[in-house]
């Protein structure tokens, strides 16, 4: 095609110098002009390649700022109260709170080792309503609360004083009695034969841990001294022993000083000092015991069943109408 002749051998060994300078120099002339047509473009008839277009630029538009993240307010988690009735009903028996030390309210009587008050008889006729078995749980009133809340006690039925402050952890039935509080000392304490004479430089006042005369006294007292009294030890036992001139009381209670103590004097308050409405604990938030607790209540006082306890164990001038 280029017009390239082979070179023969010279004596039949050797390719003559010449001649192969004239092959070398024809064969660059052919790729010279092989160069030159593909630089010139395709020859025509061909089919030419599309360039390919130049991509143009693309602009990215900035994505829309985020409004900043807001903290979503936490709901309070609503937990449902416990079913005390049903629990009652399931486990066939009624855990009811008493203080045994009660006298004529929940007293185990040091005689023959039995209850007996005006709640222990009114917390056996609230099992036999609801057919249940009967299981007293003792306390007082400084821990009371804490056994209804970790589950001990369905209730307590200890003739509880009505205070702000228990309301805050335990639910209230219906009053049903009502006591002004009392002062016990002995009779041959002449420092003290008067309401007047407690108030007194000099003086021990004692009160039992948890009861309402706890804070009654300790806003009261100007100038006496106020022990507060924990188990086991008394405020008889105070008394007895020195350490204290007076304790404060409800009307049961002193009742028992009298009954069951020669040398026990009882001093009345001037009018209705510390009176105190009495009624049952029961957990918070359990609208349907505290419905059937007071609807027990008002069966008893209608039938004439609380009148008549109230009678038998010397507490009818203190029950509510």
């Amino acid at each position: 095609m280029l017009g390239i002749k082979a070179c023969k051998p010279v004596s039949g060994r050797q390719v003559d110098g010449n001649c192969r300078r004239s092959v070398a120099q024809a064969v660059l002339s052919g790729l010279a002009l092989i160069l030159g047509v593909l630089g010139a473009g395709l020859a025509p008839g061909a089919v030419q390649a599309q360039q390919a277009p130049r991509p143009q630029p693309v602009q990215v538009q900035p994505a829309p700022a985020l409004p900043p993240l807001q903290a979503t307010p936490s709901r309070p988690t609503r937990v449902e109260a416990p079913d005390r009735l049903a629990a009652i009903r399931g486990r066939g028996e009624l855990l009811v709170c008493i203080w045994p030390e009660y006298f004529a309210i929940s007293f185990r009587n040091p005689r023959n080792g039995e209850l007996e008050g005006l709640d222990v008889d009114l917390a056996r006729a609230l099992a036999t309503r609801l057919s249940v078995r009967l299981t007293f749980f003792e306390t007082n009133f400084a821990e009371f609360m804490d056994r209804i809340e970790d589950g001990s006690c369905d209730i307590a039925m200890m003739a509880v004083g009505v205070t702000p402050a228990r309301a805050q952890r335990v639910a209230f039935s219906k009053p049903y009695m009502a006591s002004s509080v009392y002062a016990v000392t002995t009779r041959t304490n002449i420092r003290i034969t008067g309401w007047r004479d407690i108030d007194m430089a000099g003086n021990v006042v004692a009160v039992a841990a948890g009861t309402v005369m706890e804070p009654l006294m300790r806003e009261t007292l100007r100038n006496a001294e106020l022990m507060v009294v924990r188990p086991p030890r008394t405020r008889e036992g105070e008394i007895l022993s020195g350490r204290a001139d007076v304790f404060m009381s409800d009307y049961p209670y002193t009742r028992r000083m009298v009954l069951m103590h020669d040398w026990a004097r009882v001093i009345d308050p001037p009018g209705r000092f510390g009176e105190t409405l009495y009624a049952y604990a029961l957990p918070r938030n359990d609208a349907a015991w505290l419905a059937e607790v007071n609807a027990f209540l008002e069966r008893m006082r209608v039938d004439g069943t609380l009148a008549r306890a109230a009678q038998r164990h010397g507490l009818s001038p203190i029950m509510l109408p």
